[in-house]
This record gives C-alpha cells, structure tokens and sequence, in this order.
C-alpha cells in the first residue's frame, strides 16, 4: 500500500470519527424521542428497550388546547416571509454597492459592515421599546419589516454576501444589456438573478435556519399562544409537562429540528458554491 493511500485512509478515519462526535447529540435525540419517558435521562443506553412510537402522537397535543400543527404553521409563515423577504433586498442592495456609483458609497458601505459587527443584544431594549410604541407586540411585523428593510437576523452578511458574487459577474452583460433597452430593473431580474442563485440559496439557507432558531426575539415579541412559533411551543412543552413526559418532548424536539436540516441537506450543493465563490470576488 502506497505512503499517500495509507494516509488518506487515516485522514478519511479520523474525519469519519469527528462527524460521528458532531452527530451524536441528534442521533441521542433521534433514540430517547423512540423512548419510554423514565428511560429518556435514567438510562444511560443508547437503545430504548421498547420503541415507544406513540411519543409522537402525545407530544403533537401536549400545549392544549392546540396541536404542533398550528405552532408549524406559525413558524413557516414567519420563517418563509423572512426568507423571501432578505432575498428580494439583498439582490437590490447588493446590485447597488456592486454596479452603482453613488455619493458616500464607501461610508454606506462600512454603515453596512458595523451592522454586521454589531451584538443584536446592544439594540434589543431600543427595538422593543419602539415596536412597542408603534403596536408591533403580538404580531410577526417585528420579524418581518426588519427582514424587508436588511436590518433582520443576518441582513447586512446577506447584502455583502450578494455583492461580493455580483462582482465577480462580468459588467459586460450588463452593458450589453444596456445596448439592447433593458432598464436596470430588468438586468437584475433577467441576468443578475439567475447568475447569483448559488449566493441566493445560501442566504435563503441562513434566513432559514437563523429565523428558525430565533427564539430570543420570539420569547420578547410574542406572548399570545395562538401565535407562537415552534421554538415557544417546546419552551411551554418543558414547562408544563417536560418532566412528566420526556419522550413526547423529544419527540417534538426532533420534529422541530428536522426542516432546517432538510432544507440544508436539500441545498448544499448551492450553499457551498455561493458561499466558496463569494469570497473570492472582489
């Protein structure tokens, strides 16, 4: 056996042994969900010594008088929004820090840069205190409108991420374009946007999972059951019943989990393109 085989081999091993490390939380997850209740924090086997399938079926009833159903329902409107929306301003926004020249580019462009430095903690009190003013307590708008406008979970990295690739499109399309009578809304809709789709499935990917997981705006913003999210419901599923009922609790943690790596493992291949070649342009 050749020198470089016999080390790639090692190298394969040792990465095989890492991701098994990286993965053990969701596979625990995966088996105490199939467990008997008293099994799930008591045993320290890995395997239930009886599949319990019903966990499911009494954790999706556990915050009456609703259904997981509805707290689904919720997140995906709120998540889906937030998605779409951080999509539509970052290829405008991006389109203008890459093609157009403006006055105070520069300095628009480092305001961009301290949003993305900036601890979303040090404006938690101030955002509160004016959706609360404006009568945003109890509805998604607080998770939507600073998506529409790039300032959400991630929206200044999803301009820059956009910009960065449309850069390394060739501003020859664009002026050919130009020649043929397209307006420049109709350059990035027809040739920008189907150019930049490995960016764009990156920031859909991260809106995604970020929105998803957003459970300290959604604790501030929400306080009405009808209108909570998945990550609310569980908080209320451990609370109320968690320690009576620990298997229907993971069973939900896992459903709950489950779209997110979905979705990623749906989309890799365009997340890894979109985020490897953004960084190279410039």
């Amino acid at each position: 056996m050749k020198r470089s085989t016999f080390t790639k081999i090692i190298i394969y091993v040792l990465i095989s042994l890492l991701g098994l490390i990286m993965l053990y939380p969701l596979i625990w997850m995966i088996f105490a969900a199939l467990k008997p209740s008293p099994e799930v924090l008591s045993s320290p086997d890995l395997l239930p010594s009886q599949f319990r399938f019903d966990n499911f079926a009494a954790g999706w009833k556990l915050v009456r008088p609703y259904t997981f159903g509805k707290f689904f329902m919720n997140t995906f409107f709120v998540v889906i929004s937030c998605v779409v929306c951080s999509l539509v301003i970052s290829l405008f926004v991006g389109y203008a820090f890459a093609r157009v020249n403006f006055r105070f580019k520069s300095f628009w462009f480092s305001v961009l840069f301290l949003t993305i430095m900036l601890p979303a903690t040090t404006t938690l009190v101030s955002r509160y205190v004016v959706f609360s003013k404006i009568g945003w307590l109890n509805t998604y708008l607080p998770f939507i409108i600073p998506a529409a406008l790039g300032v959400g979970n991630g929206g200044g990295f999803f301009i820059y991420l956009v910009a960065q690739f449309i850069k390394g499109i060739p501003k020859e399309l664009d002026e050919a374009a130009k020649i043929d009578g397209c307006s420049t809304f109709s350059i990035i809709v027809r040739i920008i946007f189907p150019l930049c789709k490995p960016s764009l499935f990156s920031v859909a990917i991260f809106a995604f999972m970020w929105n998803w997981d957003d459970f300290q705006n959604q604790l501030i913003y929400l306080t009405k059951v009808d209108l909570y999210t998945v990550a609310l419901a569980m908080r209320t599923t451990i609370d109320a019943t968690g320690a009576d009922n620990w298997g229907a609790v993971m069973a939900m943690a896992l459903c709950s989990v489950l779209p997110a790596i979905v979705m990623f493992f749906c989309l890799q291949k365009y997340f890894v393109d979109g985020v490897s070649t953004s960084g190279l342009k410039g």
